[in-house]
């Protein structure tokens, strides 16, 4: 449907025109238990900068019944067409248009999202609008800078709850929820969420009389799991904080959290009602890992309501500000709110989303921060890890260099000049500019103007008795992969150089200089003279976005010690420098193996044990020379076997032990062992099986053909809800067979009725490492069927298609010519053309890897 796919240029021409003034939307989901579709009745008021102008309205919908401009009522046949309503002859100022339309619920995650709960047989059903889905469920102008007030009205079936972002109403006697007027928001920030949703009340009591009613809502399935005391504890956190540092009262009527079922995203910013998936609402044992994630994703929406809400982008080329400042400021809420469980936030960002950044800028892909976005399509694959997480690093480099006091005057400055306005970058950096003292044109122009990664080393010389004679940061600005857009640059860092020595076997850091460097290579005076310290560690403190090399002293000592650090951000942006080298070939996989396994039983921070339990799991079947591969799975398995037993007892160490063994056990002894921890004839002290783990448990049985089909029945049977479901279809697409596959294959590709999380969940199932030469026949399947879902499918249960079925287990020459034939003869839009070029790339470093572990072994 082009007519979905709005551009830049539409988008720019349709704002110039209109001043949209108020929707006033009227929703009967007296059938939402049914399903099917609804009645959708929208009045908007909008002023036209001319008379006699033609303009359109976005609307998706299977029927349109009813469409009345100015009083007049327009053939719909005539002006409904390819998801647009047609309006012409505008009259100069106020105008009014009202349509009636059929609007369809969804089972995709986009636009009414409807979800049948097995427990107890009820409907549960919540908006997802962010790009462009409001017009799934009323008439709009769908575009971030056209913002209005918003009224709605929805008549639910009795006894059901409606939540939105303005207050509750109390419940009515006629069941129809009448809710006031927004404040002037986005199209793609409004919501509904509707159903008998369990929910818990409290409230943010501020400075100065400040009240903030504070929601939380959940299936009534989750409410014995949920903790809403620890959610409103870190809620309670992040608005003391945000509005400390931005000088500017929270801008809504209250504050609702809504945990909502087979959610595509992490959560959603709509304003006063934030969706979040309700996997965060914890039914077994996790780790502490996985409550700092959620926090952080809580404390991420309540920033968004101030940068993305109160004040928004003008268009979706500034997406990567609206993300980048909220994981900014969530992380720095985490490691600097009083009282914060999660003071090492900072270690968890370089971990985890600091690598998630240097992988996405790796890809053919990469792009500027400030992406060329010139149309919807081109947004809606740019929620990536540059959009994110590379941002949230320049932003951190920003403070450091302009100053964290500097940074948030200027915040404030700029919440006050655009309160429920639009904005554009040039907005923000002039108020920095302004509070600063800074010129940042050169600043933005070499950050968020170019794409790629710089690598730093240091070069040192010592004399004879080891003292620093020279020392200088060499900056290097490697090619740009190939098919990438721009060439590579030099940029200004502000890093920190942590110099370490041990002490009693422990890396200590015994000083730290903080420069400025430019150019390609910046000598450091300060440290001639010195002692040559045991490890020279730039951008410590992780300050800013690079990719960073040792010395060859400091890498001797780091192999041997890593797990040595006292502090864990130093270990973590190691860990993280030797995982990159492994991905660029520099470092063998079965060296990376070696070096995790001589460090990781000293690794104290859980979230950094869980990514290197991923990362060698990872190594070992994708990098790794295959005629060694065996031997390193084996070397691992046994590695982790021997962890969880070793484990403290209940510790969140022998939760992720036994996750990891789960992940890789392969011996019949081993996989005894899973089978016998399961029908609870062996026990590991300490250890709770849980439903969770049971499931994980179960997974591997079953990928590995022990466990059949009765099997998986049975565990479903002892867990009959909405999770169950989707890992038992992971478990069933795991099995080791021909029919296993080809059936889980043909209800992903073949069929189109799968809800969104239970064919993510398909396809998790269907993927196995262990399983390659059996997934082999479906590549040529894969490339025969991806552009007709690409174009029959909507976006999100594409791109999981897409994405998830491509070959990346078939790592070889044929693999990327066959994809390189299909780029070529297919003729893909430019989104599909860059999620299966992102794949290929996946292929061809694996092959670099193999190659390089395979010339370490010899």
């Amino acid at each position: 449907m082009p007519g979905t796919n709005l551009t830049r240029e539409e988008a720019q021409q349709r704002a110039k025109l209109l001043t949209v003034d108020s929707y006033e939307i009227e929703l009967d989901l007296s059938g939402a238990q049914e399903g099917g579709t609804f009645p959708s009745v929208t009045t908007v008021r909008f002023e036209s900068a001319e008379a006699g102008a033609e303009t359109f309205i976005d609307l998706v919908a299977p029927a349109v019944h009813e469409v009345v401009l100015n009083g007049k009522a327009l053939d719909v046949a005539a002006v409904f067409r390819d998801s647009r309503i047609a309006l012409a002859h505008l009259e100069a100022g106020a105008n009014e248009l009202r349509v009636v339309a059929d609007c369809a619920y969804t089972n995709t995650g986009e636009g009414l999202h409807r979800f049948v709960d097995p427990v107890d047989e009820q409907a549960y059903l919540y908006t997802q609008f962010e790009v462009p889905d409001a017009r799934r469920v009323f008439a709009s102008f769908e575009q971030p800078d056209l913002k209005a007030t918003f009224r709605f009205t929805v008549t639910a079936p009795a006894g059901w709850t409606v939540i939105s972002n303005s207050p509750t109403p109390k419940a009515p006697a006629d069941d129809v929820w009448r809710f006031e007027p927004t404040p002037r928001i986005s199209t793609y920030i409004t919501a509904l969420i509707v159903g008998p949703y369990h929910a818990v009340h409290s409230s943010y009591e501020g400075k100065d009389g400040q009240s903030v009613p504070l929601g939380i809502y959940c299936r009534p399935s989750l409410a014995e799991f949920l903790d809403a005391d620890a959610i409103f504890d870190v809620t309670r956190q992040g608005f003391a904080w945000f509005q400390e540092k931005f000088a500017y009262d929270y801008p809504f009527a209250k504050y609702d959290q809504l945990f909502v079922p087979e959610f595509n995203a992490g959560a959603m910013e709509n304003a006063g009602a934030v969706t979040i998936r309700d996997q965060y609402v914890f039914r077994s044992k996790v780790t502490d890992a996985a409550y700092e994630t959620r926090a952080e994703t809580i404390l991420h929406e309540l920033a968004h309501m101030w940068f993305g809400d109160l004040v928004t982008m003008e268009w979706w080329n500034d997406l990567w500000l609206n993300e980048s400042f909220a994981t900014y400021t969530s992380i720095a809420c985490q490691a600097d709110a009083e009282g914060s469980k999660w003071p090492h936030a900072w270690t968890s960002f370089a971990n985890s989303m600091k690598t998630w950044a240097y992988r996405q800028d790796q890809l053919p892909s990469t792009h500027p921060i400030m992406a060329d976005i010139g149309d919807l399509d081109d947004v809606l694959v740019n929620f990536d890890g540059i959009t994110y997480a590379k941002g949230a690093s320049v932003l951190k480099q920003l403070v450091a260099y302009v100053g964290q006091d500097a940074f948030f005057k200027g915040v404030q400055a700029y919440f006050k000049a655009h309160a429920f306005g639009n904005t554009r970058l040039s907005d923000l950096l002039g108020a920095l500019e302004e509070t600063s003292g800074r010129d940042l044109t050169a600043w933005s122009k070499a950050w968020l103007e170019t794409a790629g990664i710089n690598i730093l080393r240091p070069e040192i010389e010592t004399d004879a008795s080891g003292v620093i004679t020279a020392f200088a940061v060499r900056q290097e600005a490697p090619a740009l992969p190939a098919g990438a857009k721009g060439q590579p640059v030099l940029r200004p860092h502000r890093i920190a150089v942590g110099l370490y020595d041990l002490a009693d076997g422990k890396l200590v850091r015994t000083d730290r200089i903080e420069l400025d460097i430019d150019g390609d290579l910046t000598a450091v005076p300060e440290l001639v003279g010195r002692a040559r310290p045991a490890v020279v560690l730039l951008n410590d403190d992780d300050l800013s976005y690079a990719k960073v090399r040792l010395d060859e002293v400091s890498l001797a000592n780091v192999t041997a010690h890593l797990g040595d650090f006292t502090a864990s951000l130093p270990r973590a942006l190691c860990w993280a420098s030797a995982w990159d080298m492994t991905r660029d070939g520099e470092l063998a996989a079965r060296d990376y193996l070696a070096l995790v396994l001589s460090g990781v039983g000293k690794e104290s921070d859980i979230g950094v044990v869980q990514s290197l339990h991923r990362q060698v799991k990872l190594a070992v079947d994708l990098y790794a020379d295959p005629a060694w591969r065996a031997q390193g799975l084996a070397t691992w398995t046994e590695a982790t076997l021997e962890h969880l037993r070793t484990a403290a007892p209940g510790s969140d160490h022998q939760l992720a032990w036994a996750r990891a063994f789960a992940a890789t056990a392969r011996t019949e002894e081993q996989l005894a062992l899973l089978s016998a921890l399961l029908d609870g004839s062996e026990e590991i002290e300490g250890l709770a099986v849980d439903t969770e783990l049971r499931w994980a448990f179960l997974e591997r049985l079953a990928a590995t053909g022990i466990a059949d089909e009765p099997a998986i029945a049975a565990e479903l049977e002892r867990d009959r809800t909405a999770a169950g479901e989707r890992h038992a279809a992971t478990a069933r697409a795991a099995r080791p067979t021909a029919e296993a596959k080809a059936e889980a294959w043909a209800s992903v590709v073949e069929g189109d009725t799968l809800p969104n999380a239970v064919q993510e969940a398909v396809i998790g199932g269907f993927v196995q490492s262990d399983q390659s030469e059996l997934l082999a026949p479906f590549t040529a399947k894969y490339f025969a069927a991806v552009k007709e879902v690409w174009d029959t499918r909507s976006h999100e249960i594409a791109q999981q298609i897409a994405v998830g079925l491509y070959p990346s287990l078939q790592v070889s020459a044929q693999t990327l010519a066959q994809t390189d034939e299909w780029l070529a003869s297919a003729e893909p839009n430019a989104a599909l053309r860059r999620l299966v070029s992102e794949s290929r790339a996946g292929v061809e470093r694996a092959l670099k890897a193999q190659a390089a572990d395979a010339a370490a072994g010899s």
